[in-house]
This record gives structure tokens, C-alpha cells and sequence, in this order.
């Protein structure tokens, strides 16, 4: 395998940074403590190209491929990843309209998503069972004209309540009251339609400037035209969605690893302790080497993953390990920034103290660590079996 990158590649990375160095990295903070998302840097992403990345020319998008997306959006995640898991989260539910939505719903619904002048939902997640879709109460009912009701609520979702928001697709029961198996159906509903509102933004640990909020359904009625996939294969849909997504949550996580080390490493060499440079502590320099090699070691894995979906690969394994191995990696790295940082670490001006904040959320959402960990010893042929 090469693990060079090809020049297009290089200068795409090379641009993303230099933008999100120059305009993301210093409003990180105040985007932090302000908790607003930013629509102006957004609508910058789009018009670098960012989110147009991954998705054919057909809607506006540049034709490249799932390893692209991931260089850029490490990019921006090592400026600020809330910036980045806000592109992210619309990026893959774009791309499963993309991939599995009817030829109305892409021309309808793609282009201002690509060009980054809207943003978009993926709604799985309800508040009493989490992404546990056995226990869902989101129901669709059909309510005859080719037309369904949904009733429910959807809990910590990314994106619907900004000010750029356009859909989002939804995840509801679609099977009979008194089918023993239920079966699901992904509903992609726009945003103003009646029934279909944003509660609250939440109050978070991190992330603090990507919008997340609950949602409402009180029997919002859509047409059938906006079934994404098939009717009754909602679920095998919307996983197929979250495999994107969990390559795109682990390149979040190794951009802001990267950031981690990036400030601790440039700490060590400045600060003067007990007589010289932090740096020639052995005690730093074990735990600057130790974050070199996790960040490495993460940047590995997540580009395997990515370069094999790109060659058309079904491996569940490499997608868990990226997601599992870069998002701990994130948190470990930011833990050590914090370390080298001493008193400072401890203060919010201090950005390894945001980083820490931030990527904890990723070793929760889209497939926990266990969850993950449980995946690849199914894959290596244990008796996994989820309860």
C-alpha cells in the first residue's frame, strides 16, 4: 500500500488548513464560550469546496472519494471540532440520500448541501433508547393518499436548529402495533414542515458551538416521495449511514489529537523549568514520544478505513478499529496536553482543556468504544451477540 499522498490530494489538505488555521483555529475559544453556531464560516467551508467533497458532479459535488473527505475534515478538526462534526454529520446524511434517495430527492435536496449553503440531520437516537433501535417509539402510520403520519421524539441530534438547517432524515417504526418484529423506514423531512419542530438546544460538556437538539414529531405528514431506500428498510439504510459517519467522527477526533500534540509539543520547547526548556524533562519527552506514535498510529487506521471504502471494501472490522483506536486517541492525546500543560491545562483559555472537552463525546456517539470493541471481536470470530 502507498502511503503517499497523490500532489491534488496534498494541495486539497494544504488548503483546508491554511483556511481553517488562518479563520477557524482563532474563534475557536469564543465560539466555545459564545455556544453559537457559525453560520459565516460554515458557508466558508462550502465555498472551498469542503462539502462537496465526496458527492458526485452531478449535484454540484467535486467527484472524489470518502479518503478526500476525511483529509479535509481532519483539517478543520484541528482548528475546532465542532466546526468539523457539524460538516460531518451533513456530509453523511447527505450521502446517504446520495446513495440510497430517489433521483427527485438528490436534485431537490443536494446542491445547497454540497455547496455548503444549507445543513442537514441524521435523527436515529430517541431519548429512552438511545441508538437501540429495538427500543424506538418514533412510529410512522399510513394515513392513505400515499401519505404518512409521524409521532415521536428524536434526542441529540446535530444540525436542525440553525439557521441554515434544510431536512433531516428520520428513523420511525413502520411495522404494525402488534407485529412482534418491528421494521423501520427512513423518512427524510424538510425543515417548516407542520409537525416536524426543534425543541431546545442542549446545554454541553462539548461541542458547545455545533447545534444539537431534540426533536418533535406531532403527526408530521409527509408524502411517500420521501422515503429514503425502501419502505420497511429504513434501519439496513441508516446503518449504512453511520458506517460513513464513523470514519468521518474518527478523522474529528485524529485532527483534534493532532492539535493536542501540536500545543504540547510547542509548550515543551518554550517553557522554562527548573532551569531549562520543559522538553528536556525525560518524564515530557516519554509522554511527547507516546503521543507522537498515538497519533500516528490513529492517522493509520482512520486513512485504511476510508481508502477502503473507497475501493468499494465491506470491512466492518477496519471501520470499528478507526473509530474505536482514533477516537480513545483523541482523548488520551488531550489528556497528556493537559498534563504538560500543568495549572494551565486546567484553564479554559487553555485549548487542550477545550479538546478534552470536546472529543469525549466521541467515544459515545455513532457506536460507543464498547459497542466498537464488541464489533471487532465479532469480526475476529467470537460469539458476540447483543442483548
Amino acid at each position: 500500500m502507498n502511503f503517499d499522498l497523490t500532489p491534488d490530494q496534498r494541495a486539497l489538505q494544504e488548503r483546508v488548513r491554511e483556511f481553517a488555521q488562518a479563520e477557524v483555529a482563532p474563534r475557536a475559544e469564543q465560539l466555545d464560550r459564545d455556544a453559537v453556531f457559525p453560520t459565516d464560516l460554515y458557508r466558508k467551508l462550502g465555498e472551498l469546496g469542503v462539502m462537496s467533497i465526496p458527492f458526485p458532479e452531478a449535484y454540484g459535488g467535486m467527484g472524489l472519494g470518502i479518503f478526500d473527505a476525511v483529509l479535509a475534515i481532519e483539517e478543520v478538526a484541528r482548528a475546532d471540532q465542532s466546526l468539523a462534526v457539524s460538516a460531518m454529520v451533513s456530509m453523511a446524511t447527505a450521502l446517504t440520500v446520495a446513495r440510497f434517495g430517489t433521483e427527485e430527492q438528490k436534485r431537490t435536496y443536494l446542491p445547497d448541501v454540497i455547496a455548503g449553503k444549507k445543513v442537514c440531520s441524521i435523527a436515529g437516537t430517541e431519548p429512552d433508547a438511545g441508538s437501540d433501535t429495538a427500543g424506538f417509539k418514533t412510529r410512522a402510520t399510513q394515513v392513505g393518499n400515499g401519505l404518512w403520519s409521524l409521532s415521536g421524539e428524536k434526542a441529540y441530534i446535530t444540525n436542525p436548529g440553525t439557521d441554515i438547517s434544510s431536512f433531516a432524515i428520520i428513523l420511525a417504526v413502520s411495522s404494525p402495533r402488534d407485529e412482534q418484529e418491528k421494521k423501520f423506514t427512513l423518512f427524510l423531512v424538510p425543515h417548516g414542515t407542520k409537525g416536524y419542530t426543534q425543541g431546545e438546544k442542549y446545554r454541553k460538556m462539548g461541542w458547545r458551538s455545533s447545534d444539537t437538539r431534540p426533536l418533535h414529531l406531532d403527526d408530521c405528514v409527509v408524502p411517500e416521495t420521501n422515503v429514503v431506500g425502501k419502505v420497511n428498510g429504513g434501519r439496513w439504510v441508516l446503518h449504512k449511514g453511520y458506517q460513513a459517519a464513523r470514519v468521518f467522527l474518527a478523522a474529528c477526533s485524529l485532527g483534534l489529537a493532532q492539535a493536542s500534540f501540536d500545543h504540547a509539543l510547542k509548550y515543551a520547547k518554550e517553557r522554562q523549568a527548573f532551569g531549562a526548556s520543559l522538553g528536556r524533562l525525560q518524564m515530557v519527552q516519554e509522554m511527547i514520544a507516546k503521543m507522537a506514535l498515538k497519533v500516528d498510529s490513529a492517522r493509520l487506521v482512520t486513512y485504511r478505513a476510508a481508502w477502503g471504502i473507497d475501493a468499494g471494501k465491506d470491512d466492518m472490522m477496519a471501520l470499528s478499529m478507526a473509530k474505536l483506536h482514533a477516537t480513545e486517541t483523541g482523548s488520551e492525546v488531550a489528556n497528556m496536553a493537559i498534563q504538560i500543560h500543568g495549572g494551565w491545562g486546567f484553564m479554559d483559555d487553555c485549548p487542550p482543556s477545550r479538546y478534552l472537552r470536546d472529543n469525549r463525546i466521541c467515544t459515545i456517539g455513532d457506536g460507543s468504544s464498547q459497542i466498537q470493541t464488541l464489533l471487532i471481536a465479532r469480526e475476529c470470530g467470537l460469539d458476540v451477540t447483543f442483548r
